[in-house]
């Protein structure tokens, strides 16, 4: 997905601007890169942080960088901050989305006068500079910011930064959020509202959908007010948020018990488990609001083994990411062997790792593994943020499951929304299937409407496409 975090001080930026972009390490794992303006103009440093943390690969660029003003990023895809010259000056800029309609924006930007974009590996254009050129087609960059907002089918969050300060600029329809801290003589933009706690800041502004604020040294100007309508994504809640984070006045972590709450009630005198756990590290909140709700003790079976090993998303290709996977889970015997596990996953995408686990567990001792995913069947690819690697609805194993039941995809798309109704018997089918699919002792995912009265926003302003297939 990626994470942003900007700072304007009144002294230097620099240590605040490199501690903010590294928590957010949990958002991306490709790139990561930062850009100061001082008295020296512009700099900036992008570095590739496939098999390094953000951390380490930038601790010693900070030591030459000089500015007040400062942006960067953690990115799953294009390299970024980006330094542009244009008719609006010198300005640095740096994104978080997803553009569906690349090609026809790029086109639309050749007829109205752009001559070329570079092209990354692959033969990409960056989507971060397809943004610039759209913001440099008005005559200032806040209708810049709103013109590119109105042209991008899917979703873009936006940190400009220019000599004055920085404009930051929320999704047009919220489905990332974007904060503003505030110290005495500094305040910064982030995407987690965690980020800036342990650097002395305190809330001050959370964006609305589409709004646009200019962040000066003299403090923050509402440019554009925000929109009434939301989407924010309901995955950040159950998935890719710190626990420590709120979003609309909703922390992570509560969201999270209250979830796993909701899955024991529905679970009330159906199943018998010795245990309940978490599959580290998202599932873990889940598996102890079930657990509190339950009285099924919590405890941890097996252990993450996390000094050495990266994320298990960061390989390019899943068989690797799945045997670093494996590789990380440390088990513990004598919390296995002859016991009923049930276990709490925060979604279930392909099934391969939370499959590979099960059968972990089989060969370990253990006589149940009960599964309990904290989200709705992934049924559909999403279309507004770089949260998965799926690019193929064939990858999602509870697509897979739709297309056997139905004879092939063709057919199964005809009556996928069958199988989005956890009273229908298409339902049932779909869980089932599933469950052999993946030798689970039983198998009950979390619905749709206990997911959203877990996260307490009122389900119009949440995005729940990945598992509705409704915008």
């Amino acid at each position: 997905m990626g994470g942003l975090f900007g700072v304007v001080s009144n002294e230097s930026c620099v240590l605040d601007l490199f501690f903010g972009i590294d928590y957010h390490s949990h958002l991306g794992t490709r790139r990561g890169g930062i850009a100061v303006y001082g008295k020296n103009g512009f700099d900036r440093s992008i570095h590739n942080i496939e098999n390094s943390p953000f951390r380490t690969k930038f601790e010693s660029d900070i030591q030459s960088m000089e500015g007040l003003l400062g942006i960067g990023c953690i990115s799953d895809n294009e390299p970024q901050p980006l330094i542009v010259r244009s008719h609006l000056g010198t300005f640095a800029i740096s994104t978080v989305g997803k553009i569906n309609n690349i090609a026809e924006l790029t086109q639309t930007m050749f007829d109205t006068g752009t001559t070329h974009f570079l092209e990354m590996s692959g033969g990409d254009i960056n989507p971060t500079e397809l943004v610039s050129a759209m913001i440099n087609k008005k005559r200032n960059i806040q209708d810049g910011i709103e013109y590119a907002q109105s042209l991008i089918d899917g979703s873009m969050t936006i940190l400009v930064l220019t000599p004055e300060g920085i404009y930051a600029g929320r999704d047009r329809l919220g489905r990332t959020p974007l904060f503003i801290g505030e110290k005495e003589g500094a305040y910064c933009a982030t995407l987690e509202s965690f980020a800036y706690l342990n650097l002395g800041y305190k809330d001050y502004h959370e964006l609305g959908p589409g709004e646009v604020v200019f962040i000066s040294k003299n403090g923050t100007e509402i440019l554009k007010k925000p929109r009434r309508e939301m989407k924010i994504c309901t995955f950040l809640w159950g998935y890719y948020g710190y626990p420590s984070s709120s979003y609309e006045g909703v922390n992570v972590e509560t969201m999270r018990y209250n979830c796993g709450r909701k899955l024991a009630l529905r679970d009330k005198g159906n199943v018998k488990a010795d245990m309940v756990a978490g599959v580290p590290d998202s599932g873990t909140a889940h598996a102890i609001g079930y657990s509190n709700a339950s009285g099924i003790p919590f405890g941890r079976p097996f252990i993450k083994y996390t000094p050495t090993w990266p994320r298990s998303f960061t390989p390019v290709f899943q068989d690797q990411r799945n045997l670093i996977a494996h590789m990380k889970m440390i088990p513990v015997p004598s919390l296995i062997k002859d016991k009923s596990l049930l276990l709490i996953d925060d979604s279930i995408v392909r099934g391969t790792q939370l499959g590979e686990t099960t059968e972990f567990l089989y060969n370990c001792g253990a006589k149940e593994v009960h599964i309990r995913p904290a989200c709705p069947p992934m049924l559909f690819i999403c279309k507004y943020l770089n949260f998965a690697r799926s690019t193929s609805l064939n990858e999602l194993i509870a697509r897979r499951v739709v297309n056997e039941l139905e004879g092939g995809a063709e057919n199964a798309d005809k009556h996928i929304y069958d199988y989005t109704d956890p009273d229908s018997p298409k339902y049932e089918q779909m869980i089932d299937g599933i469950r052999r699919k993946l030798n689970f002792t039983t198998l009950r995912y979390n619905r749709l409407d206990d997911m959203l009265d877990a996260t307490g926003i009122s389900p119009c302003k949440l995005c729940t496409y990945c598992w509705s297939g409704k915008e």
